[in-house]
């Protein structure tokens, strides 16, 4: 099978996008988790995060589908959805700077925001509501919400806060300078804690002033990445509840900046940052790819 993909990344944080609008486009895939490991790859595929499908939706203008690189599936992603944004309005899937998007998530609306080219150069996407029942995240804590509580990772004693923007996250903010933290090493140990019964997403914070902070995050599924924007709004909103910061921040990541917006009232968030188209091509899918079973989804 021959796979035309576009390759986009929002701040560094990058998947390979397929255009599954057209009438059985979706039910032609070869199975999608197998698929993301192949091109997720970065020596012997194509190199990204993860896989995310553009495909029609009952719900809102199109759907979101998205695989981790590990194959697994992702509720939501804040850079890959500004990206299906930027790829809906330059590939002429819409005609409109204002979409909706569904996701595991939920529905989200964009906002897009055109480039002096006529194309989409920067995306504000409304997160929905920062989730702190630990039910809700899900989080094995005794208590109705985790907000800078103790946290022992490989006997180390950490003080963790837990969000769920869409996906669960763990937000430790340290005095520590993050840029020294060996994340491959200690990653894991918090991605597979006991504590998360679905895994969990981790961001690791330095607080610079109340309207800036630094984040590195190692992702479920994927590892460190150089970006996360659901991880970005995670760590926003877990400053904010503990004192650290105000309302609008600031959230310097490897790959670039995002800027977020909590309402403490609403509990919504608000993100915006760019997304960047890098490259279009043709894979040709292994046979041993295109033999697993095909999963549609509706």
């Amino acid at each position: 099978m021959n796979l035309k993909f576009t390759k986009m990344h929002g701040i560094g944080n990058d998947y390979v996008y397929v255009d599954c609008m057209k009438e059985g486009a979706l039910e032609k895939l070869p199975n999608p988790a197998e698929l993301s490991k192949l091109v997720s790859d970065r020596h012997f595929g194509i190199g990204s995060d993860g896989l995310i499908l553009i495909a029609p939706s009952k719900k809102a203008d199109l759907q979101m589908i998205m695989y981790n690189a590990d194959g697994s599936r992702g509720e939501m992603c804040g850079n890959g959805i500004r990206c299906v944004g930027k790829y809906a309005y330059d590939h002429g899937l819409t005609k409109k700077t204002e979409i909706t998007v569904e996701t595991l998530a939920g529905v989200r609306e964009l906002t897009l925001t055109k480039g002096s080219d006529g194309k989409i150069e920067k995306v504000t996407v409304d997160m929905g509501e920062a989730v702190l029942d630990t039910r809700r995240i899900p989080v094995t804590y005794p208590e109705d919400t985790m907000i800078g509580q103790p946290l022992e990772v490989k006997g180390k004693l950490y003080t963790a806060t837990c969000v769920s923007t869409g996906n669960p996250h763990c937000v430790v903010v340290l005095d520590a300078d993050i840029k020294k933290l060996d994340l491959e090493k200690i990653g894991p140990s918090f991605e597979k804690h006991p504590l998360f019964p679905k895994r969990t997403n981790t961001e690791f914070v330095n607080v610079i002033d109340r309207s800036h902070i630094t984040m590195r995050v190692y992702e479920r599924g994927s590892g460190e990445t150089l970006a996360c924007g659901t991880g970005a709004c995670a760590s926003a909103v877990a400053c904010f509840l503990n004192g650290f910061t105000d309302e609008k921040v600031e959230v310097s990541l490897l790959g670039g900046k995002l800027n977020i917006e909590y309402d403490e009232k609403t509990k919504k968030i608000k993100m915006t940052g760019g997304a960047t188209e890098v490259f279009s091509g043709d894979m040709e899918i292994p046979d041993i790819i295109e033999d697993e079973d095909i999963k549609v989804y509706e």
